[in-house]
């Protein structure tokens, strides 16, 4: 008897494993075939390397772009990231560099942009520095547009600051951002990846700085605002749901709603001018490490369109050819521009049936 239960024990154990691990696999689409479609057309914007996220200006409909080249900071030779501009109003638009004389330091990330009723509009933006101390602190900078110009006017700086992903502004000094994990780069942040553990904050920015407001979210990464100001969107990119939240705009305080689950890894999270959500996603996410390793190696991508009742619906699908690790989709109109992490360039569609 005793044998038999020291035979049983590693047996039980490879079974837990086993099954842990092929849970892992399903629940990142490793098993999910990718048919690709979209109904309308697309073309390549090179220029910005790793165009991860875009945001439009409702107004002017000039779109602006957080570029920074992963893959050069991963291989220790960090290049100036960048801010771009691009004018849907253009006839052939181009990509314009709004921060040229930025260095090594700027590697932007997560963008968002506040439209005062005042005429005021500030650029809030997530950035990792990188150069020759790396690793360095994280910040949110601060940018007021003047005309077409960015005009820095704040650095802000917290050890809340771990991972910080995406933001959005609620006001011309005020913004929520999501960490999307507890812990820094390391083993204990790949433990909590994996095990799909909760505690990764978002935090309120505001009068007095920093402060936690929400800790229950697995690997909360895109995050917005509905119109009204009233509905805050998180996306868990691990959980594969888009958290709501009721938001008191007088208080900044929030208390969940529900959850749409979206069967895919949402990243960042734009909203159009009816309300409605457009999120880029990951359908199969255990390929963006081995595209961030390889660009050979592709990693699809997918635009969901997800109305304020909750109703989804997959504008596009690509296998990765087209465009691999898609980040955000920012939509006006029938225009849809689909960023990505790391490659160059950023595709401009025209939709002709569906969505918006």
């Amino acid at each position: 008897m005793r044998r038999r239960l020291l035979w049983m024990i590693p047996l039980l154990f490879v079974v837990v494993v086993g099954g842990w691990g092929v849970r892992i696999l399903w629940m990142t689409g490793t098993f999910r075939r990718i048919h690709p479609h979209f109904a309308g057309s697309c073309r390549l914007v090179r220029g910005p390397v790793g165009p991860e996220d875009i945001t439009i200006h409702p107004r002017t409909g000039l779109a602006y772009v957080s570029a920074s080249d992963r893959r050069a900071v991963d291989a220790g030779r960090p290049v100036p990231g960048g801010i771009y501009a691009y004018d849907l109003n253009a006839e052939a638009p181009v990509p314009v560099n709004l921060t040229p004389r930025a260095d090594a330091s700027f590697q932007p990330h997560g963008i968002s942009l506040w439209v005062g009723k005042d005429g005021r509009d500030v650029l809030f933006v997530v950035n990792h520095p990188a150069g020759a101390t790396v690793p360095r602190a994280n910040t949110v900078e601060i940018f007021d547009l003047s005309g077409s110009a960015l005009v820095h006017r704040a650095t802000l700086v917290d050890p809340l600051l771990v991972m910080p992903n995406d933001l959005v502004a609620v006001g011309v000094d005020r913004f929520y951002l999501t960490n999307t994990h507890r812990h820094p780069p390391g083993t204990m942040q790949t433990v909590e990846t994996y095990l799909q553990l909760p505690g990764a904050q978002v935090l309120f920015y505001g009068e007095g700085g920093f402060r936690p407001v929400l800790d229950d979210v697995i690997i909360p990464n895109g995050i917005n605002v509905s119109p009204d100001g009233r509905t805050l969107y998180v996306a868990s990119t691990s959980g594969r749901v888009l958290r709501m939240y009721d938001r008191d705009p007088a208080t900044d305080r929030l208390a969940f709603r529900n959850e749409v689950f979206l069967d895919s890894g949402p990243d960042n999270i734009e909203v159009d001018e009816q309300g409605d959500l457009w999120i880029g996603s990951h359908p199969k996410m255990l390929r963006i490490d081995k595209h961030r390793a390889d660009p050979a190696e592709l990693s699809p991508s997918q635009v969901l369109h997800v109305t304020k009742e909750g109703k989804v619906d997959e504008v596009y699908l690509d296998d990765g050819s087209k465009v691999s690790g898609a980040s955000v989709g920012a939509v006006r109109g029938r225009r849809l521009l689909i960023g990505e992490i790391f490659d160059d360039g950023f595709l401009d569609c025209e939709m002709t049936g569906g969505g918006a």
